[in-house]
């Protein structure tokens, strides 16, 4: 080569095309699914377009509703603002698997008291409504506080809140209604923390009968007998 003569250059290596797309493995409902979806995917859609569950709503697509709201990994979450690949591995429950929760089947009892108090009117928002309620009353389970959580509540931390309206207002307020069913849906939730009390009061005092029943019958015969 003379020393007029230039190499020519090297023609520049084409970049990788970027990766775009992987695999997900989620739990929903009780059920694992795997599947490949683009990493712009929204658990949302995710849901709705490729498992075909169209009880969380896309309403505002801005995490501003809670319509989308769904319970991950036992807390509720606004799926619309969160990318399926980034929660690979998480346990999903939409309001479709809520009924699933209930020892015996059966719809859940939130279900029943928005039945029963007829908390809302379209629909739209009462799956997300639903789920939310479900997370919140375990939020005050286990001794989260709120913005209206009174101060003397907060001296013991991890007791749990009660669940009176204006926590339950508060902790609601995430999950807007356009038909404003609100005061029904306080009265619905209120009702599933009474139902549920009772319920449990219910079992204690028949496990005391069936102790005392047990009792009775291991004990000797008047006169100091056997039975």
């Amino acid at each position: 080569m003379s020393p007029t003569e230039h190499a020519e250059p090297a023609e520049p290596a084409e970049d990788p095309a970027p990766v775009t797309a992987g695999p997900v493995t989620l739990r929903v409902n009780g059920t694992e699914h795997s599947l490949r979806t683009d990493h712009r995917v929204t658990l949302l859609d995710l849901l709705r377009e490729h498992l075909g569950l169209t009880g969380p709503k896309k309403g505002c697509d801005h995490g501003q509703c809670g319509a989308c709201t769904v319970l991950l990994d036992g807390r509720r979450a606004n799926s619309c603002l969160l990318l399926a690949v980034a929660h690979d591995g998480a346990e999903v429950v939409t309001v479709e698997g809520l009924a699933a929760t209930v020892p015996g089947g059966g719809p859940h009892p939130l279900q029943r008291a928005f039945l029963r108090r007829d908390a809302f009117q379209c629909g739209f928002c009462t799956p997300g409504q639903l789920c939310s309620a479900v997370g919140a009353l375990a939020e005050a389970a286990a001794g989260h506080p709120s913005a209206v959580t009174p101060e003397a509540a907060l001296a013991e931390p991890g007791r749990p809140v009660e669940p009176t309206a204006p926590e339950l207002r508060e902790r609601l307020s995430g999950n807007l209604c356009r038909c404003g069913a609100y005061p029904a849906i306080v009265r619905a939730v209120a009702d599933t923390v009474t139902d549920g009390a009772a319920d449990s009061d219910r079992s204690a005092g028949d496990r005391s009968d069936s102790d005392t029943e047990a009792g009775a019958a291991a004990a000797p015969a008047p006169g100091g007998g056997p039975v």
